[in-house]
């Protein structure tokens, strides 16, 4: 077996992190990012919150997924981070929950008959759910998306939530939905 992977150049990067004292400087358990945000973006590799957004670590939660969507597994997870504040800090602060679509994803391509069906007999799931995937609109499924986690019960009102497109080519997040309840 070969110790020669895609991965030792990053590997080679995170050594020469552990050297700096840049992982001690963040928040602590039970914790809330310094700039109290719950982001949830598309995994795609253009769409960098490091970069796009110039979040540091610590800075927000970061969540990652196919067209940055809001999925029943998303729902449970901000849940959690908002069960943590209410049972450990409940006079705050809360977090917003931003939600960032962006043009040109990769989703769209589940919008397509074939691919769609292929990866749903794959993957053992649902067409109809793979095609409500689809980011065609980033306007449209971003304020959808918005709704989505402003109705959930498990949610409590306190969370703020917000929706934004980012351009992958002017390379601007525009905001699409202000932040509330």
């Amino acid at each position: 077996m070969s110790d020669n992977t895609n991965l030792n150049r990053l590997l080679d990067r995170n050594r020469a992190f552990a050297a700096t004292d840049v992982r001690t400087e963040v928040p602590v358990l039970p914790f809330l990012p310094r700039q109290g945000l719950y982001l949830i973006t598309c995994l795609d590799c253009r769409v960098d919150p490091a970069q796009v957004l110039g979040v540091g670590m610590g800075d927000a939660l970061v969540q990652r997924n196919i067209g940055g969507r809001v999925t029943p597994s998303v729902l449970g997870d901000i849940a959690y981070a908002a069960y943590l504040v209410g049972a450990k800090a409940p006079e705050g602060p809360w977090f917003e929950v931003a939600i960032i679509h962006h043009t040109g994803c990769g989703s769209a391509l589940l919008a397509d008959d074939s691919i769609r069906r292929g990866y749903a007999e794959r993957m053992g799931v649902d067409e109809r759910t793979l095609l409500d995937t689809a980011v065609l609109d980033p306007a449209h499924t971003v304020a959808v998306d918005v709704d989505r986690v402003r109705q959930a019960p498990q949610i409590p009102d306190e969370v703020k939530v917000s929706g934004h497109v980012y351009d992958l080519e002017t390379g601007l997040v525009t905001t699409v939905v202000p932040a509330g309840r």
